[in-house]
């Protein structure tokens, strides 16, 4: 399963499926996927207050494999999604550009433990759950790597992020890595972090893609800046957004801080800088393309033509 395949409450929300909006859209009216997860929260923001205007739909899933189905149905044109999962979309044959970066982890994936593991090294034999995807499998790799240990010295056990819980209470595992806001329900179920994604600098990206045959590029333009104003509205009216946040999330007001702690949210600016050439966004998607193949993820490399394109970004890096 995917990463951000998380918090299966959205039926009891009312929140539906990409089929059951496809019906409510007008035919100019972009539909882009996004499903629960901290760094899409500008999206949801955005749709409450009415910033995408009539060129926009929000259609919300209860995971990415919501959105990843309506891209490659066609149902969807643009959806939020990990870079990862963007490389397994194109993979399918649908032409997916990023046109915007709307977070980068620092701290909110992690691996955490049981209380007396305080060494990586002592991960030897242990139980350590992880969700079978390439961030995981990257995660898990550095987090081998650090310790000086390999696969085969440690029981790897395949959970889905919404398993792992439960698989901690029941005590079936030792350790996990997760991912906000999972993370701050182990540590209040009395896990110790050890390991997090401040220690892979520029690697996990959480991104907005388009199919780049649509036509809909006013209605891009408007999910880009609504994303945009979703953010400002996050980060600068902190306290009104964190219990709105709360509310979608279904979790306490503690952990949307204790999540958001854990994201770096890039401006306009930075995302022009990401998007160049050789940023380490581009960086990132090389070693994710080798991951993936050499795990299994992909049958080949992605060439990654066209995957940036600045177009729809704010003009003057403002909104």
């Amino acid at each position: 399963m995917q990463r951000r395949d998380i918090l299966r409450y959205a039926g009891a929300l009312g929140l539906l499926s990409v089929s059951g909006l496809q019906g409510c859209s007008s035919p100019g009216t972009l539909l882009c996927g996004a499903h629960p997860w901290i760094g899409y929260e500008s999206l949801y923001l955005a749709d409450q207050f009415g910033w995408f205007g009539s060129n926009v739909q929000l259609v919300r899933g209860n995971t990415s494999a919501d959105s990843i189905s309506g891209l490659v149905s066609g149902k969807l044109s643009a959806a939020a999604l990990t870079l990862d999962e963007v490389l397994r979309v194109r993979a399918d044959g649908v032409p997916l550009t990023v046109c915007a970066v709307m977070d980068v982890s620092a701290g909110a994936d992690a691996l955490v433990v049981r209380d007396g593991i305080t060494a990586l090294g002592q991960l030897r034999g242990k139980r350590i759950a992880v969700e079978q995807s390439a961030l995981g499998a990257m995660m898990l790799a550095r987090i081998l790597e650090v310790a000086e240990l390999s696969s085969d010295d440690v029981d790897i056990v395949d959970l889905r992020i919404d398993q792992q819980i439960d698989a901690w209470r029941e005590n079936r595992i030792d350790g996990a890595v997760s991912y906000e806001p999972t993370v701050s329900r182990l540590l209040a179920e009395g896990a110790i972090r050890l390991f997090d994604s401040r220690q892979l600098p520029d690697t996990i990206f959480d991104v907005l893609a388009v199919d780049s045959r649509t036509r809909f590029h006013q209605g891009v333009r408007d999910l880009v800046i609504g994303h945009f104003r979703g953010l400002h509205h996050l980060l600068h009216n902190n306290h009104d957004a964190i219990y709105r946040v709360a509310t979608h999330q279904n979790i306490e007001p503690a952990q949307v801080r204790s999540a958001l702690a854990g994201v770096m949210f890039p401006d306009v600016a930075t995302n022009y800088r990401y998007m160049a050439s050789a940023s380490v966004l581009r960086q990132a998607a090389e070693r994710l393309n080798s991951v993936m193949v050499r795990d299994g993820f992909l049958s080949r490399a992605d060439n990654l033509d066209q995957l940036f394109d600045d177009r729809w970004l704010p003009a003057g890096g403002r909104v």
